[in-house]
């Protein structure tokens, strides 16, 4: 199989374990440093090289990776890869974003020859480095076998939803039962410590048995475990994929009582502070305990 130049845009916590991955597995890797130059410094040692801007990038590669924090960076990257964007090349966007803004892209981008995939992400940076994501993509079925190979790289399972869109579709909804759960566990617990229920003993009958998932042993290795880096998904985007989930919602139009309730227990504990890069989505449980007069 030929493998095409693949170039790289957003080396984050998801983003340096995947493109490494594609650099490891043989494909010919561009990348380009926004912030921090460590993960483009690792890649160029793992064999990647690097473009001096996105117009070179998508001068450079065929197949483009975004894996961006939403739509507004989508759209400005986007911007800046025209000039270099030719007719044949395909962006897989990794991002979480706003359906209605993907398929708006696409359909701007079909115009110049330039295909799109939406192809959001579960599990987490762990994965992102073992290539064991799973990856939910949303595009043409010639697209998708196109681009199957190189998700391939990096995700363990990948399924092709439907059309362009589909996929940050069906990865809002999968957001919206993942953060539920951290809203209810956090409450859970706030609830639990307050009619003198310890941690230990509430993880003890929750753990091993039916309401037991990997998220909630992720979730509890910070709450019960205190281990900061159990799952490395900020607060601040967590808020921003409820909105887009809100949103979808409302233009289906669905009456989405507990979808927003999810959404304003994740503002709440970005309004009361958690918005630094290392507040996580476990770190929601001190949040919801500091608003019950629970010390945390």
């Amino acid at each position: 199989m030929t493998k095409e130049a693949v170039g790289f845009v957003g080396l984050g916590l998801m983003g340096q374990g995947m493109a490494a991955n594609i650099v490891g597995k043989g494909w010919p890797l561009c990348v380009i440093g926004h912030r921090n130059r460590a993960p483009v410094d690792d890649l160029i040692a793992r064999g990647a090289t690097e473009a001096a801007t996105l117009a070179d990038l998508a001068r450079m590669s065929r197949v483009i990776v975004l894996c961006l924090p939403g739509a507004p960076e989508i759209e400005a990257t986007i911007a800046a890869l025209r000039p270099g964007l030719s007719a044949g090349t395909v962006i897989v966007d990794c991002s979480t974003s706003d359906p209605t803004v993907t398929t708006r892209l696409a359909a701007d981008l079909a115009g110049v020859g330039v295909d799109y995939a939406d192809a959001p992400l579960s599990r987490t940076p762990k994965e992102a480095w073992e290539g064991a994501l799973d990856c939910m993509v949303g595009a043409d079925k010639a697209v998708f076998d196109r681009v199957a190979p190189v998700i391939g790289a990096f995700a363990g399972k990948i399924v092709h939803i439907g059309a362009v869109g589909d996929g940050h579709r069906m990865k809002l909804l999968n957001n919206f039962l993942s953060l539920g759960y951290a809203a209810i566990y956090a409450e859970a617990l706030a609830m639990a410590t307050k009619v003198g229920i310890s941690v230990d003993t509430f993880d003890s009958v929750i753990r091993g048995g039916r309401m037991d998932c990997g998220f909630y042993q992720t979730f509890m290795g910070y709450a019960r475990d205190g281990d900061r880096n159990a799952h490395r998904f900020t607060l601040t985007n967590a808020f921003k994929d409820l909105r887009y989930v809100e949103s979808m919602a409302n233009a289906a139009p669905v009456a989405s009582h507990v979808a927003s309730a999810v959404k304003n227990s994740f503002g709440a504990a970005v309004a009361a502070g958690g918005t630094g890069p290392e507040d996580y989505i476990p770190h929601l449980v001190d949040f919801v305990a500091r608003a019950n007069g629970l010390a945390k």
